[in-house]
């Protein structure tokens, strides 16, 4: 409870959150538009936009081009939208963004939200941390992002309607070493 309000006043004076972590859900909300003014969106910002982030990860998890879509789409609209699937979709033809990632903690590392009119305007700094697999190890992978988002309502719901990545910081990456007799993560010993 104090850690909302202490969130929320900070947002509201402006200040930039340092370092608040959330796990990765497996399947976030959308965040409801209903009821929920640009100026409560942008107060509450701080609370919301990991869980935000967190469905794009989970979105770009899966394998399938409809589903990558259908999960992207909850959470974006329009040229966020568009801009987000096709890039995923050209990473899977590339042969980056390995399906095998899993993705543990959306930590958000600073923001600032402004509202303009009906949408909220924000700067926001996150971390994310995953693993990736392979027969021989696995990479542990902690990547910064910074980027410029716009918030809209969309169907009833909160949306990225805007997305200008503005940095992309992958040198906190490191590799954790799987003993070779031991068995494959999630098989018992």
């Amino acid at each position: 409870m104090f850690r909302n309000i202490l969130a929320a006043a900070l947002a509201a004076a402006g200040i930039a959150i340092g370092a608040w972590s959330f796990m990765a859900p497996d399947r976030a909300a959308p965040v409801s538009a209903n009821g929920m003014s640009p100026q409560e969106f942008s107060r509450e910002s701080p609370l919301l936009l990991p869980g935000i982030l967190a469905t794009i990860y989970e979105a770009f998890s899966q394998t399938e081009e409809a589903e990558i879509y259908d999960r992207l789409a909850t959470v974006a609209a329009g040229p966020a939208l568009e801009q987000l699937y096709l890039e995923r979709v050209g990473a899977m033809a590339g042969g980056g963004l390995n399906p095998d990632q899993e993705i543990h903690d959306v930590s958000l590392l600073g923001m600032s939200a402004r509202r303009t009119g009906d949408m909220v305007e924000i700067a926001a700094r996150w971390r994310v941390l995953g693993v990736v697999g392979h027969a021989e190890h696995m990479h542990m992978r902690g990547n910064a992002y910074a980027a410029d988002l716009t918030m809209a309502p969309d169907q009833g719901a909160w949306k990225i309607t805007g997305f200008s990545l503005t940095e992309v910081d992958r040198s906190d990456a490191g590799t954790l070493e799987r003993n070779a007799d031991a068995p494959p993560p999630g098989e018992d010993s």
